[in-house]
């Protein structure tokens, strides 16, 4: 019965060829800026609604090409090319911005059809992340933009079949992506975020993962909520909308990671016990620990960051790129001060 459905996508390459395992098993990473700020449309049509998002004196504006805005289900490539920078940054390898890869291999990683409806609806999200132009006074890696760019500056297929399926796929990243990923600025998804059916689920998740980290639990108003989203729909269908995903969450346990209950007109986030994908502290935290009174330099440092979360992130850091840390306290002040000040 429909009714009966799964919440998630079915998985949709169980078996996969040995010989892209590596490549498509990079770990999905997101960068935070449009993890933060509702860069990609919640519509599954074309969405030719500008927008514009203030919040503290930042503001963001968003167009639509003629293919409309980039879609919450578009960010897969995106997700994409900066887990394949990441992994080769975390070998020692050098990064550019123009990545060349097979378009199957996206494909599986990111669970989506390699039919050829697959190949055609990621030509069509090629034309919507190239269209979507972004024009902001928010500050990434200490530059502060206010110029209008598009999520990626180019796209091509480098090799095409007759019958019109992509074999090699040429992405040139723009400067505000290639930014984050020089910059680190970047956090580890779960890889059920590609199993979310709904892109209010995906988005819901990306917001609890940038807000809410490790910490014991993240609080935020359903209107401001509404508005991180970027959401079209009215206060009382928003509320709706949340609601049904946390009754089916709570019957299903499907979302990753992350728990949300809603609280009269305040989304409750919490982490949930069994959330393993997040990379929890070193086993080595002791020889890892940091003075108390490193948590004020802390947040001097990177005012408006949670100090704990940023340890959390450091941590994950240290231990990815298996860095051997003499002087935690320093080590740990210096990622602080690359963060700087958090622009909400």
């Amino acid at each position: 019965m429909a009714n009966e459905r799964s919440p998630l996508l079915p998985d949709r390459h169980p078996q996969r060829d040995l010989f892209v395992c590596d490549i498509v098993d990079a770990v999905p990473k997101g960068d935070m800026s449009s993890m933060e700020h509702p860069v990609f449309s919640l519509s599954t049509k074309a969405d030719m609604r500008p927008r514009r998002y203030e919040r503290g004196g930042n503001w963001i504006e968003i167009s639509p090409s003629r293919y409309g805005l980039a879609t919450v289900h578009d960010r897969d490539v995106l997700i994409y090319c900066i887990s394949q920078c990441m992994g080769a940054l975390n070998e020692g390898r050098k990064v550019a911005r123009t990545l060349r890869f097979k378009a199957h291999d996206l494909l599986v990683a990111t669970n989506r059809q390699t039919s050829g409806r697959g190949y055609d609806l990621l030509k069509d999200a090629l034309r919507r992340l190239q269209g979507t132009q972004i024009e902001t006074n928010l500050r990434q890696s200490g530059k502060e933009y206010f110029r209008v760019f598009g999520l990626i500056d180019s796209a091509e297929i480098v090799r095409e079949t007759r019958d019109g399926r992509m074999l090699d796929v040429e992405i040139t990243l723009s400067d505000w992506v290639f930014d984050a990923i020089e910059n680190n600025h970047v956090l580890t998804l779960n890889r059920r975020y590609f199993f979310l059916r709904k892109p209010l689920e995906r988005r819901l998740y990306e917001l609890a993962r940038k807000h809410c980290g490790q910490q014991q639990e993240w609080r935020i108003g359903l209107n401001t909520l509404r508005e991180k989203c970027g959401s079209g729909s009215s206060p009382k269908e928003f509320k709706r909308l949340v609601s049904k995903i946390i009754d089916d969450d709570a019957q299903h346990d499907y979302m990753p990671d992350y728990a949300l209950t809603l609280d009269d007109e305040i989304v409750v986030v919490r982490p949930k016990k069994e959330a393993v994908q997040i990379p929890p502290p070193l086993s080595s935290s002791v020889s890892l620990r940091i003075d108390p009174d490193s948590y004020d330099k802390a947040r001097q440092l990177a005012p408006g960051w949670d100090v704990h979360v940023l340890e959390s992130e450091w941590r994950s850091w240290v231990m990815e790129k298996g860095i051997t840390v003499n002087s935690p306290d320093a080590h740990f002040l210096g990622f602080c001060k690359k963060r700087g000040p958090y622009l909400r």
